[in-house]
């Protein structure tokens, strides 16, 4: 049995990591400030007894400290974070208070007490910029320039996530990820278009596609990622891995398909193109399948099938 603690572990992939770790048969340590997560997430989570620990507290706190040394995880899965891209463009002060300084937080405690390593959710959607080609390898990171603080914040982390291995040991691995969905994902924040988008129907109401819908994105599957994160508590040590699934769909093209799921007869509203978004994007995924084993499984159309589900409450 590993004690692992979860930053954002109320969260979207946060709880479903918290629920597959436990069924694992860990211990587990979900910290959240509850801004985005929520408490109804982790109601399986909850039913696992004393293998469970949720705590409401900030990444800034000084209480992590105290956290960490009561609980002595040895393994940590740090996806907490500042995590709009529209908020990182109006303030940047603040994604950089919570996604630099946080983790900087998160890992002089990991440090203190006695951490073996930390696997840290990077952003593949924002941390390559505009990418050359398609799809993404990680050897784009080198000239990379994120469009957004948030996609500069990730960027940044790495490299101190590079300074506490060489000066204190500390082993981690980053997984680089693409457009996470499925059930769970908040409807009413910006990243999680297909909750968006599925939600706005259900309800009769008009979605609206921000820009002309010809953008593109790689869609990968929350259980996939799950899997990853799972993989990586013991392996890929010091990498950067791609999760994602090497393939692009389109605004539209997604819009189309969520409507014939669901039976929606409507076509898309139109709103102005939002900043800071990229134009195209996927990731290749073959590194991750060589460093840590893990290969895409889930196809999108059966996955937002099981979302919609979700949300209809089936």
């Amino acid at each position: 049995m590993t004690t692992y603690l979860v930053t954002g572990g109320a969260g979207f992939i946060g709880s479903h990591l918290c629920d597959r770790l436990l069924a694992e048969g860990h211990r587990v340590i979900a910290v959240d400030d509850l801004s985005t997560g929520r408490i109804a997430n982790l109601s399986e989570a909850r039913g696992y007894g004393k293998g469970f620990t949720f705590s409401n507290m900030d990444l800034r706190a000084d209480g992590v400290l105290a956290l960490f040394e009561r609980h002595r995880p040895e393994v940590v899965m740090h996806l907490g974070a500042q995590a709009a891209v529209a908020t990182s463009m109006q303030d940047p002060m603040f994604d950089a208070s919570v996604n630099l300084m946080g983790t900087l937080n998160i890992l002089e405690c990991a440090r203190r007490a006695g951490v073996h390593k930390v696997v840290y959710a990077a952003s593949g959607g924002t941390l390559y910029g505009d990418p050359r080609t398609l799809p993404v390898k990680e050897t784009a990171l080198g000239r990379a320039r994120p469009v957004s603080p948030y996609g500069i914040s990730k960027k940044v982390v790495l490299d101190y996530l590079a300074f506490y291995e060489r000066y204190h040991g500390l082993e981690w691995t980053a997984l680089a990820l693409a457009n996470v969905y499925g059930p769970r994902q908040d409807p009413h924040g910006e990243a999680g278009v297909i909750a968006i988008f599925a939600t706005k129907m259900l309800a009769g109401g008009v979605p609206m596609i921000f820009g002309d819908g010809n953008q593109t994105r790689d869609y990968v599957f929350v259980d996939d990622v799950v899997h990853a994160f799972a993989l990586a508590a013991d392996r890929g040590s010091g990498r950067l891995v791609n999760i994602g699934t090497s393939s692009e769909t389109s605004v539209v093209g997604l819009y189309r398909m969520i409507a014939d799921v669901i039976g929606f007869p409507h076509e898309p509203a139109y709103g102005p193109e939002r900043q800071g978004d990229l134009r195209r994007n996927a990731l290749d995924p073959a590194l991750a399948d060589e460093v840590i084993g893990w290969r895409p499984w889930t196809h999108l159309q059966d996955g937002v099938a099981e979302t919609v589900a979700y949300i209809r409450g089936v």
